[in-house]
C-alpha cells in the first residue's frame, strides 16, 4: 500500500472498490480463516445502524450467516476471559483465563521493542484451533494482530508464531515469541503512521442529521469534553500513544494485518491458514462514551468501511472463494446507568461498595493474621491466596460467607455465590451456571456477585463498563461468511464456544482436548446450491 492511500483509510477517506461476492458453489477447504473479533461489540450493533452500512458490516449481514442471539456464556465478561473462548472451544473455567488481571502479563516475556510490560499466554490452559491445525498440517502459516496484547495473545493460546499487537505507538511482540521484530515489522514502524494524525482532531463521518444520538451528555467522555470533535495531542509521540482511545487505531491493525498477510504469504499455497484480528478501539470508546452515544455510533461506521476495504485488499492476495471470514465480540457493555436512571430503568454503580467490602476485609484480615496476600475484587468476583489465609488461621468458609452477607445488602446486586452455595444452585439456575463456566476447579475465590441488570462493577462517573453476566453484556454478534455457506440469519442461542468445533469441522481437523462449543449444523450442514 502506498503512504498516501495509508493516509486516506487512517482519515476516513476509504477508496471505495468493487465488493467481491463469496461465491457459492466451492465446497474446498478455504485457503484462508479470518476471524475478527471485536472488543466490546454488542450484538445489537449490526441491525441498530443496518441502514448505514456500506462496507464490512453490510457483506457480513446481508451475505452472512448471522447468529443473532450470540453468546459469551460466562460470568465475568471481560475481554482477556472473553478472547479466550473464541478459537479454544471451551469456557474460562477450562482455558484458566478468569478475569483481565489473571490474563497475559507476564514480566519474565519482556516486549520487544522495549521498554513495556511483558505479556505471554502461560496462564493459559489447552490448546486451540491453531494448535488442531498444526497438528494435521505442520506448515500451517498463521498471523494474530490486535490493538491490544491480550486479545493478539489468547486468540491463539499458547502457540509460538506471529503475534503482534499496537503499544507505546508501534506494533510489538514479547520474548515469548521471539527476541526481536522480523523485517517487515520493523519496516512497518518505521513509517511512523501512528504519530501521523498528530494533531487531527476525530469527526464525525457523516453529516450530524445521520445521528439520532445527542452529541454530548453530561455523564460521558471520561472528564474530558464530551463533544465533536475529538482531537489527538499535536505532540507525534503522544498521538501515538492516545491513539487507542480513537478510531483510527482499528484502521491502523488492518493495514498491519494486510502488510503481514503480503510479508507472510498467508493463503497463497495448498492447506488453510489462519488470520487473527482483534479490534479494540470500540472497548475504549465504548468505556468513554457509552453504546448509546453519536461517538459508538461514528466509530462503528469507520470500522464498516475499513473492513470493507480490507476484504476487498484482502481479495486482491487471496480468492474470496477460498476465503472464510467468522465475525464475532469478547464481550459487550451497559449503558451508562445515568442514562438508564433518566429514562426510568433500574441502574447504578457497584465498584465503590465492592472495595470498601473488599478494603475492609483486608484491613481485618491483617490485623488477624498478620501479612497475608490481599483479597483482589474484579467484576463481582473476590478472590485472593486461600492458602495463605489459611496458614494464618483464617477460616475462608466463614469469610466468604461474612462478605457474601455484606455485598448482598448492596443495592443492585441481585444474587452473590459463594464456594459451597454454587455447588448446591440448583441446574436452572442461568447466572450460576455461568459462574461455574468462568471458574476453574481450584481458583482460589471466595464470592461471585451477580449484578441486577443496568448496574454496572466500575465505581468512577463518567465512564460505563462491562463484566456482568447479564444479556448487555454477554450478547454479541456470531457471523460466518464463506463460498458455499448460506446467508440467512439464526435466532436460536448460540455461543461463541461454538465457533472453535464448528471451523474444526469445516477444515477437517479435530480438537485434541474435550471442548465445551457444538458444531454448528446451520454452518456445516446447510449449503448454498
Amino acid at each position: 500500500m502506498t503512504a498516501g492511500l495509508v493516509l486516506l483509510v487512517l482519515l476516513g477517506v476509504i477508496p471505495i472498490t468493487g465488493h467481491p461476492d463469496f461465491p457459492a458453489g466451492s465446497l474446498a477447504p478455504p485457503r484462508l480463516v479470518v476471524v475478527v473479533a471485536v472488543d466490546q461489540m454488542r450484538a445489537d450493533y449490526l441491525d441498530r445502524w443496518a441502514a448505514q452500512w456500506i462496507g464490512g458490516f453490510r457483506r457480513l449481514r446481508d451475505h452472512g450467516l448471522v447468529f443473532t442471539h450470540g453468546m459469551q456464556d460466562h460470568a465475568v465478561t471481560q475481554t482477556a476471559p472473553g478472547h479466550a473462548t473464541i478459537l479454544s472451544g471451551r469456557f474460562p473455567a477450562r482455558t484458566g483465563i478468569v478475569t483481565n488481571e489473571i490474563g497475559v502479563s507476564d514480566a519474565g516475556a519482556p516486549l520487544v521493542p522495549g521498554p513495556g510490560p511483558g505479556a505471554s499466554p502461560r496462564r493459559f490452559i489447552g490448546t486451540t484451533l491453531v494448535d488442531w491445525l498444526r497438528a494435521a498440517r505442520p506448515g500451517v502459516r498463521l498471523l494474530s494482530v490486535a490493538g491490544k496484547d491480550r486479545s493478539a495473545i489468547l486468540l491463539i493460546g499458547r502457540s509460538r508464531g506471529p503475534v503482534f499487537w499496537y503499544a507505546n505507538g508501534r506494533f510489538a511482540t514479547s520474548r515469548y515469541y521471539r527476541d526481536a521484530l522480523p523485517s517487515w515489522v520493523a519496516a512497518y514502524n518505521r513509517r511512523g503512521w501512528g504519530g501521523a494524525l498528530a494533531g487531527r482532531r476525530w469527526d464525525l463521518l457523516l453529516p450530524p442529521g445521520a445521528y439520532a444520538e445527542p452529541d454530548a451528555e453530561v455523564y460521558e467522555g471520561e472528564g474530558e469534553a464530551a463533544a465533536f470533535p475529538h482531537p489527538l495531542p499535536p505532540q507525534p509521540d503522544r498521538a501515538a500513544r492516545e491513539l487507542g482511545n480513537f478510531p483510527w487505531l482499528d484502521s491502523l491493525t488492518l493495514d498491519f494485518a494486510l502488510e503481514g498477510v503480503r510479508a507472510l504469504a498467508l493463503g497463497r499455497e495448498a492447506g488453510t491458514d489462519l488470520l487473527a484480528l482483534g479490534l479494540s478501539a470500540t472497548d475504549a470508546i465504548g468505556h468513554r462514551f457509552g453504546p448509546d452515544s453519536r461517538e459508538i455510533h461514528d466509530q462503528l461506521l469507520r470500522l464498516d468501511r475499513w473492513l470493507g476495504w480490507f476484504l476487498d485488499s484482502l481479495a486482491v492476495l487471496v480468492p474470496p472463494a477460498r476465503t472464510l471470514v467468522v465475525l464475532t465480540g469478547d464481550h459487550g457493555v451497559t449503558p451508562f446507568p445515568e442514562r438508564n436512571r433518566r429514562e426510568g430503568r433500574a441502574g447504578g454503580r457497584l465498584g465503590t461498595a465492592m472495595n470498601a467490602i473488599v478494603t475492609g476485609a483486608n484491613r481485618r484480615l491483617a490485623r488477624r493474621a498478620g501479612t497475608v496476600a490481599p483479597l483482589t475484587a474484579s467484576s463481582g468476583l473476590v478472590y485472593g491466596d486461600l492458602s495463605r489465609l489459611r496458614a494464618g488461621g483464617v477460616n475462608t468458609d466463614s469469610l466468604a460467607a461474612a462478605l457474601a452477607a455484606e455485598l448482598a445488602r448492596v443495592e443492585g446486586v441481585a444474587g452473590v455465590y459463594t464456594p459451597a452455595a454454587l455447588q448446591g444452585a440448583p441446574p436452572e439456575d442461568s447466572m450460576a451456571a455461568r459462574w461455574r463456566r468462568s471458574l476453574p476447579e481450584g481458583f482460589p475465590w471466595l464470592v461471585g456477585a451477580v449484578a441486577r441488570p443496568g448496574y454496572i462493577w466500575a465505581g468512577a462517573e463518567r465512564s460505563t463498563g462491562h463484566g456482568t453476566p447479564n444479556p448487555d453484556d454477554v450478547l454479541v454478534p456470531i457471523v460466518f461468511l464463506g463460498s458455499g455457506l448460506r446467508a440467512g440469519r439464526v435466532s436460536r442461542p448460540v455461543r461463541t464456544v461454538d465457533i472453535a468445533p464448528t471451523l474444526a469441522r469445516l477444515l477437517g481437523v479435530r480438537p485434541r482436548e474435550p471442548v465445551d462449543g457444538v458444531v454448528l449444523d446451520e454452518v456445516v450442514g446447510v449449503r448454498r446450491r
